[in-house]
């Protein structure tokens, strides 16, 4: 029983996600990671534009720009579809920098890299669209 109620003291009740803004080529949307006055701010605490914060810095293994980072930012639709992982390592399955994967192939319809899938720069919800919201990037 002692056991049990140390495990408990030991282990986050919550694991909940920190919102990061939304990956898009919008810049006058607030949430915006194109935006440099909001979500895209380089001073922003947790953006992943900014180097110093644990998901823009480059020895995070939060980040999405450290091309080894194991648990990097995730991606989700506005329906709260998993689109990937937003990363730059190239191996992990689920990045979108993965060449071969899912989420990172130029030919798979769930990859932001697929003008003609995911990443239409026509959807309301792709991260090309200049005029539309994106995709929501939540960090761990």
């Amino acid at each position: 029983m002692a056991l049990l109620l140390l495990l408990l003291l030991l282990v986050p009740l919550s694991t909940s996600a920190k919102d990061l803004g939304e990956l898009s080529a919008n810049p006058y949307q607030q949430n915006s990671t194109a935006n440099p006055y909001g979500a895209g701010s380089p001073f922003a605490p947790n953006g992943i534009n900014n180097p110093f914060s644990p998901y823009g810095s480059s020895f995070s293994n939060k980040s999405a720009t450290n091309p080894f980072a194991t648990d990097a930012p995730r991606l989700y639709d506005q329906q709260g579809n998993y689109r990937g992982k937003l990363s730059a390592n190239p191996y992990d399955p689920d990045s979108t920098s993965n060449p071969y994967g899912q989420y990172g192939s130029r030919f798979s319809p769930d990859s932001i890299n697929n003008p003609y899938g995911a990443g239409s720069p026509y959807r309301s919800d792709s991260p090309t669209n200049p005029y539309g919201r994106g995709l929501r990037i939540e960090g761990q």
